[in-house]
């Protein structure tokens, strides 16, 4: 066995409400704009997902069995307020203190997500998400109903999910934003709006509580797709405008100055005023948190001229040469991960908190252990090139979270793409009984967790 990982260090489990709960239309909960999509040829609705609503606490007992220590779950803003911004629903507060409760029993570490996509319809309809700053308020107050419920349970928080991605072509899909131009400026002021609901959030949990929250990034390591100096520049302004410029808030309270460059010569209005400011000026970041699981490549070649950096990607993205990918093209890449784990943290020295990782496949339950051995394989090597960060590096690292070790049906809602150590028996359009199923996963990552990382090759 090599060094175990240090004392304390949280092993755990990530998912979001929207994939896991169902129980769309009880206990008093709103509709979100999830819940008005409708299953297509390769993908489910989103009405029961895995049934987290009535079976959390099997699925606990499950994390709990395996030796887990923490779980990073998602509060459902339409199920704590229906309609985003009107009367609170204690049915639904009271299932998550049921949840916390359960996990606190368990010696479970709680981690609560405020936002992983999923806005109240309402909100969604009247004001076309965060793009109007009422949306903002909303979720501030939001916010800050649930931080006076449960930070004296809840130790770890994160605002919004991956929140990088509302600085991309994503932000329109994820944001509430069902109608408009999806211009370059609509996205950078939604984006900017989104800092400043983070903010406002974090500054009152550090004003009222002992808890800690940090920013998320949806993380990829993107290489130039050559050494020609041009690829190498559009390598760097993807990390510059994607991930630096909201790191660069969540721990010093200002924007990027390429960014904020940029947007004076193109004459982009982010929105930003006096109070967002004070606001930013007055935030901090406890850790830095992150989901990872494939890296990218970029070629300059095939991105218009004039195209913002925050869309490369959408036309210059591609696989990674000599590395292995699953069938939906994602690249493995662990060096990657250990990468982006050392130089985050030797440019903010934040302690890192990896809260996604895990590999999508395609499997199917026939009465035996299904054999998932590339996926302890991928865990395997993320979880080493964590070690060495740590150990030769020096990274200051919270945990390692993967992502919905129970199978929950995918962010397009297709549940043949499974990330789970657990098999859920159903499929997108047949939920048979839900019947939950340790794979060969389940039990190495048992093992891994018991000698705190020491054993990974059991």
């Amino acid at each position: 066995m090599s060094q175990p990982l240090p004392r304390g260090f949280l092993w755990g489990n990530s998912t979001s409400s929207m994939q896991t709960e169902g129980g769309w239309d009880e206990g008093g909960k709103g509709r979100s704009v999830y819940d008005i999509r409708s299953a297509t040829n390769n993908s489910s609705d989103w009405r029961v997902a895995i049934d987290e609503y009535h079976r959390y606490d099997e699925d606990i007992d499950l994390m709990a069995n395996q030796g887990m220590n923490c779980y990073r779950f998602q509060i459902s803003w339409s199920r704590v307020c229906p309609t985003g911004d009107g009367d609170f629903n204690e049915e639904g507060i009271q299932f998550y203190d049921n949840l916390i409760n359960k996990l606190l029993d368990h010696n479970m570490t709680p981690m609560i997500c405020l936002y992983h996509f999923d806005m109240p319809l309402a909100l969604a309809e009247k004001y076309n998400g965060f793009i109007d700053r009422h949306v903002v308020d909303a979720f501030v107050r939001f916010g800050k109903e649930m931080i006076n419920r449960f930070a004296d349970k809840v130790p770890y928080w994160i605002t919004f999910n991956e929140q990088n991605l509302y600085s991309m072509s994503e932000v329109f899909r994820i944001s509430g934003y069902l109608k408009g131009s999806q211009s370059d400026a609509d996205l950078y002021r939604i984006s900017h709006h989104v800092m400043v609901a983070h903010a406002k959030v974090a500054n009152y949990l550090h004003d009222h509580t002992h808890a800690k929250i940090g920013g998320m990034l949806a993380y990829q390591e993107v290489y130039p797709a050559t050494s020609r100096p041009r690829d190498i520049l559009y390598a760097r302004r993807i990390d510059e405008f994607l991930n630096r410029n909201l790191l660069d808030v969540f721990v010093h309270g200002r924007y990027s100055s390429e960014v904020f460059a940029f947007l004076k010569n193109h004459h982009i209005d982010l929105d930003l005023t006096e109070e967002d400011q004070k606001a930013f000026e007055q935030l901090h970041s406890d850790f830095i948190a992150f989901s990872y699981y494939r890296s990218l490549q970029i070629s300059s070649d095939h991105v218009p001229i004039g195209i913002i950096p925050n869309r490369y990607l959408d036309f210059g993205a591609g696989e990674v040469p000599g590395l292995p990918v699953n069938e939906w093209g994602w690249n493995i890449d662990p060096m990657g991960f250990r990468g982006i784990l050392t130089k985050t943290y030797n440019q903010y020295h934040l302690p890192m908190f990896p809260i996604e990782n895990g590999i999508g496949m395609r499997e199917q339950y026939n009465g035996s252990m299904i054999q998932d051995d590339y996926r302890i394989d991928y865990h395997r090597q993320h979880i080493q090139a964590l070690k060495k960060a740590v150990f030769e590096d020096g990274v200051d690292v919270i945990g390692y979270l993967g992502w919905g070790l129970i199978d929950i049906p995918s962010s397009s809602g297709n549940m043949d793409k499974r990330y789970g150590m657990v098999y859920v028996n159903r499929t997108n359009h047949d939920l048979k009984d839900l019947k939950r199923i340790p794979k060969k996963s389940y039990g190495w990552f048992k093992h891994v967790i018991k000698t705190n990382g020491a054993d990974l090759d059991q």
